[in-house]
């Protein structure tokens, strides 16, 4: 079984009461929304990534306000045991930023196709991964240990 290993950074931005998302075909093409961010690049620092990746699926700049948390989730695609499966690892780095110049609009050519904010009330609703869950559980908790349970 091959092993890959993604370590990508992810911004929680809100005001007056809304998130600012992105949406994302999910792998059976379904739209999910997901946290403005992603992968880092080799030798590009996580706090770069972050500002980066949100510029590319939003069109804003953001300031880094904090770290709210880093986490990691695991999961194997193919089938186990054939050396086409992947044991798939994604160590995620979680932000707090906040908008502080550039206009909203969509990516063009990446991996979203819409960027919104969204009421924060909406968000149970909404169809989207679980990190959203998880990231806005850190912006409202803010453990000292920069971790939720993720059940």
């Amino acid at each position: 079984m091959r092993e890959k290993l993604r370590v990508a950074a992810y911004a929680v931005c809100v005001r007056e009461g809304q998130i600012l998302l992105a949406r994302s075909p999910a792998f059976d093409g379904t739209p999910e929304w997901v946290l403005p961010g992603g992968g880092m690049e080799h030798g590009e620092d996580p706090y770069d990534t972050v500002r980066r990746e949100v510029a590319e699926e939003t069109g804003y700049r953001i300031e880094v306000t904090g770290l709210l948390g880093v986490g990691s989730s695991r999961h194997v695609r193919g089938r186990q045991g054939l050396r086409s499966a992947t044991d798939h690892h994604g160590v995620r780095i979680i932000y707090e930023g906040e908008v502080v110049g550039g206009e909203l609009r969509n990516e063009i050519g990446g991996s979203t196709d819409l960027a919104a904010w969204q009421h924060l009330s909406a968000v149970p609703g909404l169809t989207r991964v679980r990190l959203v869950d998880i990231a806005l559980r850190l912006w409202r908790e803010r453990p000292a240990a920069g971790r939720v349970e993720s059940g």
